[in-house]
């Protein structure tokens, strides 16, 4: 996976890069030319009919600027402007190369009245933004301020038209915006904090080198980036300062190899059976979005162990799964019906609970007395009595040791004292902000003001894998690993996604994937679900069951055998 790094971190694997012998200038030359092909790919099959503004800053990040736009000219023949914010030296090599090959130059310092600048980002197809690098300290003051404002009104020019108000949609397609590709980073985000300044330029797509940056995944910057891209820098793939990063980003190239095998020669056995323990009389849908899920991931046989009363509803939804019909007092898993999932529990290959449970007492129960009944917990303590039985000892058992905990699951969870002390190692949990700051008694504010922190330092206290959902979900291992997922969309934002995550999860799992690469690849395969079901519906119409359908499509995109 791509490694997230603190500008500082960035640093120190250029110096060891540079150290390497690959040079400052060599680095340069990658990052250029990677914006260039990413611009490539914007200008399409007739570039010499295309123009691209590059806007030009002092430092490094302005001589990758210089590299694209040389490359763009020499190398298509694009018509290609460079406005710089501060003239260069005769003998900066990027500079006279740029300029060799034919871009056209304009100094901020000789344009009165901005009309050069506006002249060229008004009329141009891409706007390539190579004002401040990684490092950049905000706010942004002074010339460079007023450089901003001025092509930010060039990109997106106010209309001096009295307003028009359609009563059904506008009979003329609006004018079309330059398409921003940003360079490393839009100019204005503080690549630690995500902080962004307000005379920052939103991006369509920001080519970052060498590694994904801490702040281009946190809000509010993150609205400023677009779609990423992680260009190489030349750097050695043995680099220790590379290696030490224990934070990564997940790709479709780095989950495709973590998805189980799918041999020729397999049967329904071949890949695992999940146990869904879910749903109540409120919550019916949960169940069946995360038993179908583990199906589309590829689990071979789901068992859906639910209360009775909603199993007529359920069956109709998931005619492939087999069914254990639960005890259950108004609609809800009863106590009790501890007893009858121990019976089918030795042939489990990976076990799901939490969707739609329902936080009643008697359900409260029914969780206590599955977890204090394990033959032996954490702390050593053996035999357990339930409740539930009264006048017998309960059945002394061991849970699978593939365990994913979701939804009221953990809510129920959150009510026992010590409760992590009765999971097996390596349970994948998968709260949202809100049941992870119930689960470690900080407030939501807490947990989303420092997610990676609170992920990792849980992670490791409680032996579980956590994937703490929302925007660019974390992955955290209790062995101090990390991995975020690179997907942020408001299609996911909807009632029953997380059930769908849950049953992709413990999919996995069933068919050997060990819980850090189930989470990790389970979360990336729902995330680019969502973005595809968003492609389809519109971000705001999409629901869970149109992400459930989309995976099938999710997977095949990452699978190296489909």
């Amino acid at each position: 996976m791509v490694k997230v790094v603190t500008v500082e971190q960035m640093r120190e694997i250029e110096r060891a890069t540079d150290e390497a012998g690959v040079s400052y200038a060599e680095m340069m030359d990658h990052a250029g030319r990677a914006v260039g092909e990413v611009t490539k790919i914007l200008l399409g099959d007739a570039p010499t009919e295309k123009r691209v503004a590059v806007l030009v800053g002092p430092g490094n990040n302005g001589g990758d600027g210089l590299v694209a736009a040389k490359t763009l000219r020499a190398e298509l023949g694009a018509e290609v402007g460079a406005y710089l914010l501060r003239p260069r030296d005769e003998d900066d090599a990027v500079f006279t190369a740029a300029r060799d090959a034919g871009v056209f130059i304009a100094n901020a310092q000789d344009d009165q009245r901005w009309r050069v600048l506006k002249n060229l980002v008004g009329n141009c197809d891409v706007l390539i933004d190579a004002l401040l690098g990684t490092g950049s300290r905000l706010p942004i003051e002074g010339e460079l301020h007023k450089l901003i404002e001025q092509a930010k009104q060039a990109v997106a020019p106010e209309e001096d038209k009295d307003e028009l108000i359609w009563a059904t949609v506008p009979v003329v397609a609006p004018s079309r915006r330059q398409t921003v590709v940003a360079v490393d980073c839009p100019s204005g985000l503080n690549c630690d904090t995500g902080e962004i300044d307000p005379a920052a330029i939103r991006s369509d797509i920001t080519v970052t080198f060498g590694a994904a940056k801490l702040g281009q995944l946190k809000f509010p910057g993150a609205e400023y980036i677009g779609e990423l891209v992680i260009a190489d820098l030349g750097s050695p793939h043995n680099l220790p300062e590379l290696a030490k990063i224990n934070i990564e980003l997940a790709t479709g190239n780095s989950v495709g190899p973590l998805l189980p095998k799918r041999p020729m020669n397999s049967h329904k056995g071949t890949f695992g059976r999940v146990f869904v323990v879910a749903g109540s009389v409120n919550y019916t849908g949960a169940a069946a979005l995360a038993g179908s899920a583990a199906y589309r991931v590829g689990a071979g046989l789901v068992s859906m162990a639910v209360p009775q009363a909603i199993y007529p509803i359920l069956s109709a939804q998931l005619p492939e799964a087999t069914w254990l019909l639960l005890p259950h007092e108004m609609g809800v898993i009863s106590a009790g019906a501890v007893d009858v999932l121990l019976q089918e529990m030795g042939e489990v290959d990976a076990m799901l609970i939490g969707p739609g449970l329902g936080r009643e007492d008697t359900t409260g129960e029914f969780v206590r007395n599955l977890l204090a009944g394990q033959r032996q917990n954490k702390r050593g303590n053996i035999g357990f009595t339930s409740r539930a039985t009264q006048t017998r000892e309960s059945v002394q058992h061991d849970l699978p040791s593939k365990l994913v905990i979701d939804a009221d699951g953990l809510n129920l969870l959150a009510d026992i004292d010590g409760w992590w002390e009765t999971l097996p190692d390596e349970t994948v949990l998968t709260p949202h902000p809100g049941e992870m700051a119930r689960l470690t008694d900080l407030e939501t504010a807490q947990v989303n003001r420092d997610r990676l922190e609170v992920a990792r330092q849980n992670a490791e206290k409680w032996r579980t894998v956590i994937v703490l959902k929302g925007a660019f979900s974390v992955i955290a291992s209790p062995d101090g690993r990390i991995a975020l997922s690179p997907f942020a969309t408001n299609a996911l934002a909807t009632a029953g996604t997380g059930d769908v995550l849950a049953g992709c999860i413990v999919g996995l799992m069933a068919q050997g994937a060990n819980a850090f690469d189930a989470a990790v690849a389970g979360t990336y395969i729902h995330g680019l679900a969502g973005k595809l079901a968003g492609q389809v519906a519109g971000d705001r119409s999409v629901v869970a069951g149109d992400v459930l359908r989309a995976l099938a499509s999710a997977l095949s995109t990452v699978d190296p055998a489909a």
